[in-house]
């Protein structure tokens, strides 16, 4: 499984292809955009959240409810793009046009400098418009996709703000369906009522102040089998990969799994999970310390993995920035943002450890329909239940 996305995020829309998928998927719009609406909310969010009411639109790959086999294509339209028709277009416009104005100041935090060295681009929006976290938004809607496959086989997803600036929420273990309802009737994605409160009010000064907040969140996957990923190479270790794809979302600067950097302060016999074996429930762990990963495989424990999230670059306080141009010092350019997207970052991190969890399903119970997958799926939990 794989997929691609394109767009920009003043561009007409943003694109995805995902092929891999088997066939006899049932597959619907309904539920991708429900995670769409999920990524708008909370405490925090700038402008850009009452003009997007983001949709999207399978084009391929689906028919009669189910997928065909074939790649899934979708789109998400901006609706925002409407104002910005002649700065984005797609044909050259007249030189000294309202079309041709250029970003010259780069922003503290962001791709700008950077990618304009690189790709030699003189005009910085050609950079900041697909660095933009705008971007998640397909893959948010990737995500669902894969949290509809993997729902097939009793896999649950949930999310968590575990940290907000210097608000630390209490964690607490509950069944994955409670958290989920909790957290969804929270604005800052937290069960912690005294620590929801903390936050709110710190987001609310850091907005007056012109500065941005960033977090850490927290993400669960239950009902997940032992041995998906492996331990014969490096890249084919699941642990591995679900970091890349954390720290591939913007903004996010680290992952951990279980206790995390935790285990640094403790004893071996305070981080590892010891083993154990019941008639009823197989070989199993006492403790799930591990967060559900050991030697690069699922242990059957749920997976637990949370991300860094920092504050967001764009400030309305700007940081200082040299021009590209005179090379001389100017406040950095200044495009609309949010004070703190952490909320929102909690569902983009559910959607791309959604898709690495399934993807490490399809590679190991892979077919080209459904029904295969489930025969291999049912055998090989036989086959661990016989161990």
């Amino acid at each position: 499984m794989r997929y691609l996305t394109a767009g920009e995020t003043h561009g007409p829309q943003l694109t995805a292809i995902v092929e891999g998928l088997p066939s006899n998927l049932p597959l619907t719009g309904e539920p991708i955009n429900e995670q769409l609406a999920r990524r708008q909310k909370g405490h925090g969010r700038g402008k850009r959240m009452q003009i997007e009411k983001d949709t999207a639109q399978l084009v391929g790959g689906v028919r009669h409810g189910k997928t065909t086999g074939a790649p899934v294509a979708l789109v998400v339209a901006n609706n925002d793009w409407k104002a910005w028709t002649t700065v984005m277009s797609i044909e050259d416009v007249e030189e000294g046009s309202e079309g041709k104005r250029r970003v010259n100041r780069p922003r503290p935090g962001h791709a700008d400098l950077n990618g304009g060295l690189k790709y030699n681009q003189k005009d910085l929006r050609n950079i900041l418009e697909r660095s933009s976290a705008r971007e998640t938004t397909v893959r948010v809607a990737v995500g669902a996709i894969a949290r509809q496959f993997l729902a097939q086989f009793g896999i649950k997803i949930a999310g968590q703000v575990i940290r907000i600036g210097e608000t630390v929420a209490q964690r607490q273990d509950l069944p994955i369906d409670e958290l989920i309802r909790l957290t969804e009737e929270s604005p800052v994605r937290v069960v912690d009522k005294a620590a929801e409160a903390l936050m709110i009010a710190a987001i609310d000064q850091a907005k007056a102040d012109g500065d941005t907040l960033g977090g850490i969140v927290e993400v669960i996957v239950e009902g997940v089998p032992v041995g998906l990923g492996s331990h014969v190479q490096w890249d084919r270790k699941l642990d591995g990969r679900i970091a890349q794809a954390v720290v591939s979302i913007q903004a996010f600067k680290g992952v951990e799994f279980g206790i995390g950097f935790e285990a640094a302060e403790r004893r071996g016999s305070k981080v590892h999970d010891e083993i154990l074996y019941t008639e009823e429930n197989g070989f199993h762990r006492g403790s799930n310390r591990a967060g559900g990963l050991e030697g690069g495989m699922t242990t059957g424990e749920p997976i637990i993995v949370r991300g860094v999230m920092k504050p967001i670059s764009t400030l309305y306080k700007p940081l200082a920035s040299v021009d590209i141009d005179t090379k001389q010092p100017f406040s950095a350019q200044v495009e609309r943002s949010d004070t703190c997207a952490v909320p929102a970052a909690g569902v983009i991190m559910e959607s791309v450890v959604a898709w690495e969890v399934a993807k490490a399903f399809m590679e190991k119970f892979g077919g080209d329909s459904m029904e295969e997958i489930r025969a291999n799926y049912e055998n090989y939990l036989a086959q661990v239940g016989r161990y």
